[in-house]
């Protein structure tokens, strides 16, 4: 069974004021924690990105990038799957979770291959979160998105969502300020 990974890296950053993907984080780039959290788990990773430097990072390891000027999430969710449509499954793995666990994406991975008609995330305490494993049944409505993420797909075809459990709520976190981006670096630090 083939399986993608597409890492979101397009958000505008309004909130964090600067771009994000390249501030620091323990010493290296927000983007890079996504990368090392999805290394070696899939067929094929591409960044998805509005950055011209995540895109020079990235590039600079290896890894495929789709630099692009579309203005909204679906958009970049349109043009990954463009790219990954022969994978029986899609991961969508935002690049601002900074705590993210390679574990937690490993058994999103793993419970795809168990059961590949469902869509796949996290969830901690009860509430789900990023990133999602979508099917390859999923494609044709994750394309015609016009606005927003796979939420609306998600919400669509509630039986068919099964979870994996999150270590902390802070895995799951969104680092979309500057403030919350310090926050989950202390966590980083008391680990």
């Amino acid at each position: 069974m083939k399986t993608a990974c597409i890492l979101m890296a397009s958000g505008l950053s309004r909130r964090f004021g600067a771009d994000k993907l390249m501030a620091d984080f323990g010493g290296e780039p927000l983007i890079a924690r996504a990368v090392k959290a999805t290394d070696g788990l899939f067929d094929v990773r591409i960044v998805i990105t509005r950055s011209a430097a995540a895109a020079s990072w990235a590039k600079a390891r290896g890894l495929a990038v789709l630099f692009h000027a579309e203005p909204d999430r679906a958009d970049a969710i349109r043009l990954g799957l463009a790219l990954t449509d022969t994978a029986d499954g899609v991961l969508f793995c935002p690049c601002d979770q900074p705590l993210l666990r390679k574990e937690t994406v490993a058994a999103l991975r793993d419970g795809f291959a168990a059961a590949p008609q469902c869509i796949w995330r996290p969830v901690f305490d009860g509430v789900p979160g990023a990133p999602v494993l979508f099917p390859r049944w999923t494609y044709p409505e994750l394309a015609a998105l016009q606005k927003g993420g796979g939420r609306a797909v998600i919400e669509r075809h509630p039986g068919s969502v099964r979870t994996v459990l999150a270590k902390s709520a802070a895995e799951l976190a969104d680092a979309d300020t500057p403030e919350a981006l310090a926050a989950l670096a202390q966590m980083l630090k008391t680990r």
